[in-house]
């Protein structure tokens, strides 16, 4: 089992635990655990030899959501600071101190959104000749997410219109995509693995779309090697339909809806 799916699966036992049921429309402890991830990759600061990230989280959820926490707030918090210290280590980053997770209430927030603030905080003064990460520069900054993407597909289901499942063909095996999306790299942390060696650890995601016109989208992580669609080099946002060609690298992956 995965690191992720290992998380996911002690986070669901921990809500479920407390709370007895599964709630549709309030921000998940896993779609928080995704976005810390995508923060503290976002704001990675390379110094002289290491690849320094955010050490510090705020965690801002709106007042019915972070009711939904109580009674078991500081596991889910334990269980995210590990989590964010083994991608950390697989990915060879560089931490001044184990992650450091705060639960905030901010009352501007409806129910579903939560912000992230990533900072990289350091908490021992300078030692002459130690390296040190270099000025943090705009880590400060919060970052609004929203569970309406996910909360729109039975709303969808119900006004008729049925929702396709994603399925992504690679290595002569078949991956059914999550509703809400799936990263594709070699890194075991990754939802869709791949042996290929041209493939980098986190190559690329596979997410809902925006729009009625473009229902799945492939984006490129900063891979090494780029993404292609049906033999031509895809920038941004691609949108995805049944039967397309996606090449990572030297990696030949067909999409499909069901």
């Amino acid at each position: 089992m995965s690191v992720l799916r290992n998380l996911e699966s002690k986070l669901t036992d921990l809500v479920e635990g407390t709370f007895g049921r599964v709630f549709r429309s309030e921000v998940r402890p896993i779609e928080i655990s995704r976005k810390l991830v995508k923060e503290m990759d976002e704001h990675r600061t390379v110094s002289v030899s290491r690849t320094y990230v955010p050490n510090e989280y705020a965690v801002w959820l709106s007042t019915e959501d972070r009711a939904r926490y109580e009674g078991a707030e500081q596991e889910i918090i334990g269980e995210l600071a590990g989590y964010l210290l083994e991608h950390a280590r697989k990915e060879r980053l560089t931490l001044v101190s184990r992650p450091r997770i705060e639960f905030q209430t901010d009352d501007r927030l409806s129910l579903g959104e939560f912000g992230i603030q990533a900072r990289l905080v350091r908490s021992e003064p300078d030692d002459a000749g130690t390296e040190q990460p270099p000025a943090q520069g705009d880590h400060g900054h919060t970052m609004i997410y929203s569970t309406a993407e996910r909360v729109r597909q039975p709303v969808e289901e119900a006004g008729g219109r049925r929702a396709q499942r994603a399925i992504v063909l690679a290595e002569g095996k078949r991956f059914a995509v999550d509703p809400a999306g799936a990263s594709i790299g070699r890194s075991r942390e990754c939802d869709i693995v791949l042996g290929d060696a041209n493939v980098s650890r986190r190559h690329a995601e596979v997410r809902p779309g925006r729009t009625r016109e473009a229902t799945w989208t492939v984006e490129d992580l900063g891979s090494t090697n780029g993404v292609r669609i049906n033999g031509r080099s895809a920038d941004g946002a691609h949108p995805l339909r049944h039967g397309d060609r996606i090449e990572l690298g030297t990696a030949d992956l067909t999409f499909e809806l069901e």
